[in-house]
């Protein structure tokens, strides 16, 4: 029983359930292909694992982090140290825990009593004003105050689309009018955030703007404009990609990883595909940790993720 943010108390599935609910998808092309290719106590060689390396790459984990994969199970299967089908979904998944985890970073750490700045940033259509909006949500259903920062200012519909999530989160939007600086939308909402200790502040930026050098310049002068009030700002800055976009996506997340400082991602959509296996590849080709994932449409569909829980999802 969990007490939801406007008062009333549920019953609330835990997060492994609804983990193993969002990639129900992917177990069905991962790990019942699996179960087919060494069936029938067939033996676990080097032929297995050729057929389980198209298995991988359809689940979108993509040929370099699958080769990756595939030489360390080779080197065990060549010792005779995998020998059913058991054993190789235990070596396997041992595999993708520590690709995840040793991508995990911990985020800048804030000063007691000043807000934790989070920029989140990403592609227009990924899901990034939902996600600064279910992010909201998230925090204050853990007791954390929260101000949003509307700084997507060349796209109207955004900071519109920012103040109906306000509204059904009971967090303000601080914003300036469509076409404004978006660096004075943020400093006006740090001046707000630190006269009233507030414990987040959430900073929706552009998805475009006229050129990619325009963009990343925009995000730069972001950063100083928070540096000015809190020098270890911003705390996190994350990358919004949308789960369905697979191997595209990831490459989209390349061209903002080097340039907008991004520690984290936010996957959307991960209950709308059966390629899951792309946020390994995001640990392992980024280098960086999945910090939320979206497994649905309703406001709470915004999980923390944890990779223990990924990975048991995956094969139970």
């Amino acid at each position: 029983m969990i007490q939801t943010l406007f008062g009333s108390t549920e019953e609330q599935p835990s997060f492994l359930d609804r983990m193993k609910e969002a990639v129900a998808r992917t177990r069905e092309s991962l790990s019942e292909r699996i179960e087919d290719i060494a069936s029938f106590g067939k033996e676990i060689d080097r032929n297995t694992l050729d057929e389980l390396e198209a298995t991988l790459i359809g689940a979108d984990l993509g040929t370099a982090t699958t080769s990756a994969i595939l030489e360390t199970l080779r080197a065990k299967v060549d010792r005779k140290q995998i020998g059913d089908v058991a054993e190789l979904k235990r070596v396997l998944s041992d595999e993708l825990l520590k690709i995840l985890n040793f991508a995990e970073r911990r985020p800048v750490l804030k000063v007691d009593g000043e807000p934790e700045v989070i920029l989140v940033v990403g592609v227009n259509g990924t899901g990034k004003t939902t996600s600064t909006g279910k992010l909201a949500y998230a925090l204050r259903s853990q007791g954390k105050s929260v101000l949003l920062a509307a700084a997507d200012t060349f796209r109207a519909a955004a900071i519109e689309q920012l103040e109906v999530w306000g509204d059904r989160t009971g967090v303000e939007v601080i914003k300036n009018k469509p076409g404004g600086d978006p660096s004075a939308v943020l400093f006006d909402a740090l001046q707000a955030a630190k006269a009233r200790n507030i414990d987040y502040v959430i900073v929706d930026t552009a998805g475009r703007l006229h050129t990619k050098s325009n963009l990343m310049t925009e995000l730069e002068k972001m950063r100083r404009t928070a540096q000015r009030f809190i020098a270890s700002a911003p705390h996190e800055t994350l990358l919004v990609m949308d789960a369905t976009t697979g191997q595209n996506g990831l490459q989209q997340a390349r061209l903002f990883t080097q340039s907008a400082g991004v520690t984290g991602i936010v996957l959307t959509k991960l209950d709308g595909t059966a390629k899951g296996g792309v946020v390994v590849a995001i640990s392992k080709e980024l280098g960086l940790p999945v910090r939320y994932v979206g497994v649905g449409e309703k406001i709470g569909d915004l999980l923390p993720f944890n990779s223990k829980d990924f990975v048991e999802s995956l094969f139970n």
